[in-house]
């Protein structure tokens, strides 16, 4: 993958919004969908001094030698009575710094997707790198390398159809074990419970909230749709556990995209509800769209939702020094127990699995796992009491998980 350069203080806009270029703005950056393979390009806009006026610029009209015409209209969220809002400016520093010709070389490079949401948990990263190291917080010091993954370019069939595990961390792993990127920053859910050689994940920030987020134009509640709507998601877990609960509602599980995508069709009428992980909402400021929030025994979050891993080689001590900083031990406890559960399950994009660690007021952990038929007419869920240490917290996972396979019996995925 070939990066280009772009400012230190560059702004990102994602395709599907329109803006007017700031006259002391000297790099877009954009993302080419006309290729499997992983673009970037940056544009110089000219430098402005005589002027304290924007100069305006229709990006909408905007088209690059070699990529493809992008789409860069505001949403188009005019259907049902409430309006649906996209997400706005992530400031990054991406890819390498250039001045007067010269190569600034990054003290760290970040990997990450390129959706709104990578970013911005990406952004969280170096932000806080920032704060905790002087040193990465000169100009230039941290970049972020945006890497297309397989979850990302095949967007036409459900997850379950195209692989099951690492369909969104595949690429970037690679480009860290090739020493392309320095860190990794990923969705804990996407990480596979096995790690590649060479690499390890010592850090997880603060936990978000793990809850699932209902947004409906026309209910204000699963349990207030009609019967027959139709309810789009991406995910089985989530698919199982509401047709469990409402079977009288249709699912459509190829609700791919990310959050501003899914909204849109919403909006569109294609669906007339979606859940989406409030976690996500929280971190794009875009929660003025969730109708209603799920409860945790009304649908059990997947494992590990709402936390943010970040992996490095494993003979960098470097980097393991940076993460080690950042890293909040109470999150990557939970997030350890839950994935003992998954690998015990061995859970994969076809398996409806939930799970959840948490501390009760007693300071013990509380572990609530689930699985489920891919229809929802069964659903098994067990739950565990113990210290919350890790040799605890991983055995009662380990020991959950072997209680539902025990249960289920053979066969049990298959319906």
């Amino acid at each position: 993958m070939r990066i280009l350069s772009a400012n230190a203080n560059a702004e990102i806009w994602p395709v599907g919004s329109s803006k007017t270029i700031p006259s002391k703005l000297t790099h877009l950056l954009f993302l080419s969908s006309s290729s499997s393979s992983s673009q970037m390009v940056a544009l110089s806009s000219p430098s402005v001094s005589h002027s304290p006026m924007a100069h305006p610029c229709n990006l909408a009209s905007l088209s690059l030698p070699g990529f493809s015409s992008l789409s860069l209209k505001p949403p188009a969220f005019t259907n049902g009575p409430k309006k649906l809002h996209g997400f706005g400016l992530i400031r990054a520093s991406v890819a390498v710094e250039q001045q007067a010709g010269k190569t600034k070389v990054a003290l760290l490079r970040i990997g990450t997707r390129g959706s709104p949401l990578a970013l911005a948990q990406a952004h969280e990263t170096r932000d806080k790198l920032m704060a905790s190291h002087p040193e990465l917080a000169e100009d230039g010091a941290i970049q972020i390398v945006v890497i297309k993954t397989t979850g990302d370019k095949i967007l036409s069939q459900p997850l379950a159809d195209i692989g099951g595990k690492g369909l969104f961390t595949k690429e970037i792993d690679d480009a860290l074990i090739n020493g392309d990127i320095d860190i990794a920053v990923h969705s804990m859910k996407d990480v596979p419970t096995y790690l590649p050689e060479k690499t390890i994940l010592p850090c997880n920030l603060p936990r978000e909230d793990v809850r699932d987020a209902f947004i409906s134009l026309r209910a204000g509640s699963l349990a207030e749709l009609p019967a027959g709507s139709v309810v789009g998601t991406a995910s089985l877990r989530r698919k199982s556990q509401l047709l469990n609960r409402y079977p009288s509602l249709e699912v459509l599980e190829n609700f791919r995209g990310n959050v501003q995508t899914r909204l849109k069709k919403l909006n569109k009428g294609v669906v007339q509800a979606t859940l989406l992980a409030l976690a996500g909402l929280r971190r794009l400021n875009m929660t003025e769209n969730v109708t209603s929030i799920l409860s945790i025994d009304e649908m059990l979050p997947a494992v590990a939702q709402g936390a943010i891993g970040i992996a490095c080689r494993s003979d960098d001590d470097k980097m393991a020094e940076y993460l080690a900083s950042l890293n909040h031990e109470e999150t990557r406890l939970a997030v350890v127990c839950e994935r003992a559960f998954l690998e015990t399950l061995d859970g994969s994009c076809r398996t409806p699995i939930a799970g959840y660690a948490s501390r009760d007021e007693d300071g013990n952990c509380i572990f609530k796992g689930l699985v489920a038929s891919p229809d929802g007419t069964r659903v098994l869920e067990t739950s565990r009491r113990g210290s919350y240490a890790i040799d605890d917290m991983i055995a009662m996972g380990k020991d959950a998980g072997k209680e539902l396979l025990s249960r289920a019996g053979p066969g049990f995925f298959d319906s």
